[in-house]
């Protein structure tokens, strides 16, 4: 009877007020929007840059504009979920993906360009992982963990499917008539999926736990969220400085491009698999020793890829250990907020928590470039990085908080 129930709740389908098809549709549209909002654009911006004569590091600073943006919007999004539910928010949210995406394609001019990607900021803040994470949230709660660990699946999905497609289509046609096609596929999966999936009355707030006094203002002010907030930040800056600086890294140590692609992508295997652990390493400890030890396997396995010249197999299963902690941080960050002070601001807390670690994720990629000279190379600066992910871990050790009762 238990495990019929278990089952029902993270299906949606035992329990009538949580919408049965938002769980599917969610996938769908999370592999949609990422694929092709997100993942797109580095298979085109090479075309892009060629075609137009527009310098690379202007459009990818309006890239990287559109990420600083969703962190900023994603806080209002976050406080309308927690009202009024997550239908008309992502599915506004799809229109005006939709309509970035047009605008990129159609742009005449650099300007015109980076308008487009400011829209898409606030398509991303709409329509990404957050806003998904806090309607899982609250419908599925308390067996909210396989739901989001489902949910996160499908999403690491989005560059296995739409990067090849983008660079297929790219191959037989320009980059604004690919990405008016993507825009249309866009159109088609995610507007009245989140329309008509997303349908459900939305659940009254539950009350805050007995330990947590005042509302979300408190929480937010309150030392552990703080410290929290800068442990992922840190973290989160140094998981996405490592994915960019993994193929230059293996670069500088005389692989070839191939070698590095392959092991890039396999570690993006590694956190699809790191994923579905996360139930259970949640079943086995408290958020905190979670937070504390996941952040440090992540400076663990950056400092191992700094120090371990070769052989190749070897840096190849250090990239798959380093993706399988950075898929359970993804996981950790969207339950970081329940594990310590419940359900009742979900949506506004959890984006107050994310918006400076996605703001750390846009700048990141520059600032390790940046570092590359100055500190002699890349391996230097993993060990930069490894020693910032430690730094974090520790942080987290003042994130503690007694945890809400079921």
């Amino acid at each position: 009877m238990t495990n019929l129930h278990t089952s029902e709740a993270a299906t949606g389908a035992g329990d009538r007020s949580r919408p049965r098809a938002a769980l599917p549709a969610l996938c769908a549209t999370q592999i949609t929007s990422w694929g092709i909002i997100y993942y797109a654009f580095p298979v085109l911006n090479p075309q892009i840059t060629q075609a137009t004569g527009w310098p690379a590091g202007a459009t990818t600073a309006a890239f990287s504009a559109a990420l600083l943006v969703s962190a900023i919007a994603g806080i209002r999004v976050g406080r309308i979920i927690d009202q009024r539910g997550p239908r008309a928010v992502m599915t506004t949210g799809s229109i005006l993906g939709v309509l970035s995406i047009l605008i990129v394609a159609a742009a005449p001019n650099l300007a015109v360009f980076a308008v487009g990607w400011l829209l898409a900021g606030m398509a991303m803040a709409a329509t990404f992982y957050q806003p998904a994470f806090a309607a899982l949230t609250r419908w599925w709660a308390p067996d909210h963990i396989r739901a989001l660990t489902i949910v996160t699946l499908a999403g690491g999905l989005a560059s296995t499917v739409f990067a090849p497609l983008t660079a297929a289509l790219a191959a037989h046609m320009s980059w604004r008539a690919t990405y008016a096609v993507l825009a249309v596929v866009l159109a088609v999966v995610t507007i009245p999926a989140h329309a008509l999936a997303l349908n459900a009355p939305w659940p009254a707030a539950p009350p805050s736990p007995a330990h947590v006094t005042g509302g979300a203002d408190t929480v937010a002010r309150s030392r552990p969220f703080w410290l929290l907030a800068t442990a992922l930040t840190l973290s989160a800056f140094s998981v996405y400085a490592v994915v960019v600086a993994l193929v230059p890294l293996l670069l500088e140590r005389g692989f070839t491009t191939g070698q590095a692609a392959w092991a890039l992508g396999l570690g993006g295997a590694g956190q699809t698999l790191g994923r579905t652990l996360y139930a259970s390493l949640a079943r086995h400890t408290g958020p905190t020793a979670r937070t504390v030890t996941l952040i440090g396997l992540g400076g663990l396995t950056t400092a191992a890829l700094a120090l371990v010249p070769g052989p190749y197999t070897l840096l190849v299963a250090l990239s798959v250990a380093a993706g399988m902690v950075r898929g359970n941080i993804t996981l950790l960050q969207a339950t970081a907020i329940t594990d310590r002070w419940g359900t009742t601001h979900y949506g506004r807390l959890s984006a107050l928590l994310a918006a400076p670690a996605t703001a750390a994720s846009a700048l990141a990629p520059f600032a390790g470039a940046a570092l590359n000279a100055p500190l002699g190379g890349y391996p230097h600066v993993f060990a930069l990085l490894a020693a910032l992910s430690m730094l974090a871990s520790l942080i987290a050790l003042g994130a503690a908080v007694r945890p809400p009762r079921d």
